[in-house]
């Protein structure tokens, strides 16, 4: 039983025939709670999406909608192995019970596929009962922890101002107890990036083996347009904004990553994988990005809201990229839709002349276009504001990177890389012009 309201007309018709037709690979961001949370982090641009839907309506995905994402979902997926990704908010404030209901609909309609499930929490309300559930269905969960508590509690805090850190490593532990897989989501801000040793070894002894690091690159409005944080840029717009008190600086990002980067490869290689340098290596080997941001085009990983509503990304939840609601158009209709692939083509065909020139445009192509305000030395909008550090940073990674894809393409293990680098001692060996892509 949900706390929903009555459901809006277009659920209360029939909905239309199930999808058939499957289309090429895409993915979902499924935030069945919304922007319901139970911390206030300080840097979170969700919340205020709150102001998207009816004040009086619940943030809680109803049972018609659930049912019919689920559905056509599993029915448009080409892969022999389903994923779906559940974030929210904080999801794990629907309960167990709710999930129960998604294994159900999963079960139902998957036609003897196999089905994952991963789920982006806080950790502040995992008990016994959430280890337990995680346990037995394999949910992947991905802990969201900005540090140790000095540096965590700086921006991810509870509603009356308070420390959430405790109670995040308490969840961790229950994770650990009951043997649920996990991983780490670290947001580099203002404030960690000044640590990024001490934040990599944490992350560590708490026993996280997959580490992500997002860069956390918020805008402020200007004072004139009413204040508060500025929607994502469209392409080759100029703006006049300036970042928020606690976003990452390009430059402290790029040594950030640099120095957790050389620890790496001297001593993990093979035992913690960071996201990132394992999405740098295949780009090295020419395999292109597993991840959207660095990725040439994107457009493929939509977002879908607890009311049915579907937008082209998680970070461009307005109403100008809204591609419509289910129950309405099917969800290949919406991830197909001309709107979405001028999107997904607007990350490569808007991309600023300087960026087209530069050395290390396979890696990056030019990263997320949420982050695209800056202009370029020639004058041109659409650079993007970490540019500095991440040039910095895959000028740093090179050599090494060269080397890994030489033992892979060997059939030697890349981490024998470490060896290499100890006897480095931080000089590697000059190289020229990084290679091209070259895809296999």
């Amino acid at each position: 039983m949900t706390d929903a309201l009555s459901p809006p007309a277009a659920y209360a018709a029939p909905l239309p025939p199930p999808a058939q037709a499957r289309t090429r690979p895409f993915h979902t961001l499924a935030k069945p709670i919304g922007p319901a949370c139970n911390l206030r982090c300080t840097y979170c641009f969700y919340l205020d999406k709150s102001a998207l839907f009816p004040s009086s309506a619940s943030l809680r995905m109803p049972d018609d909608v659930l049912e019919n994402f689920i559905r056509d979902y599993i029915r448009l997926q080409d892969a022999a192995e389903i994923s779906f990704a559940w974030q929210g908010g904080e999801p794990t404030l629907l309960g167990v019970d709710f999930f129960r209901k998604v294994l159900t609909l999963q079960q139902r309609f998957a036609d003897g596929r196999p089905i994952t499930n991963a789920l982006q929490t806080n950790a502040t309300l995992i008990d016994d009962a959430w280890g337990e559930f995680l346990a037995e269905h394999g949910f992947l969960v991905g802990v969201s922890i900005d540090g140790p508590a000095e540096l965590h509690d700086s921006y991810r805090i509870d509603p009356r101002g308070g420390p959430s850190f405790a109670r995040v490593r308490q969840g961790i532990e229950k994770l650990k107890q009951h043997r649920v897989e996990f991983n780490t989501l670290t947001v580099v801000n203002r404030r960690n990036v000044k640590h990024p040793l001490k934040v990599y070894r944490f992350l560590k002894d708490i026993g996280a083996r997959f580490i992500q690091f997002i860069p956390l690159v918020e805008r402020e409005v200007d004072a004139n347009r009413g204040g508060g944080l500025a929607s994502p840029p469209c392409p080759g717009e100029r703006t006049r904004t300036r970042p928020a008190p606690w976003s990452v600086m390009p430059v402290a990002y790029g040594n950030f990553l640099t120095a957790i980067f050389d620890e790496w490869v001297r001593e993990d290689v093979g035992s913690t994988f960071v996201q990132l340098f394992d999405n740098a290596l295949g780009s090295w080997l020419g395999h292109g990005s597993s991840l959207c941001v660095f990725a040439e085009t994107c457009g493929r990983a939509i977002a879908i809201e607890h009311d049915g509503s579907v937008y082209a990304c998680d970070h461009y939840v307005y109403p100008q990229y809204r591609l419509g609601r289910l129950g309405e158009r099917t969800l290949a209709n919406m991830v197909d839709s001309p709107a979405q692939r001028k999107f997904g083509a607007d990350k490569s065909d808007t991309l600023p002349a300087y960026c087209r020139r530069c050395e290390f445009r396979f890696a990056c192509h030019g990263e997320c276009p949420k982050h695209r305000f800056l202009d370029t030395p020639d004058g041109e909008p659409g650079l993007n504001y970490l540019c500095a550090g991440y040039r910095h940073f895959f000028r740093h990674i090179d050599p090494y990177m060269r080397k890994m894809a030489e033992l892979l393409r060997q059939q030697r293990p890349a981490a024998q890389i470490m060896a290499l680098a100890r006897q480095w001692q931080g000089r590697p060996p000059r190289t020229g012009r990084p290679p091209p892509p070259t895809r296999s």
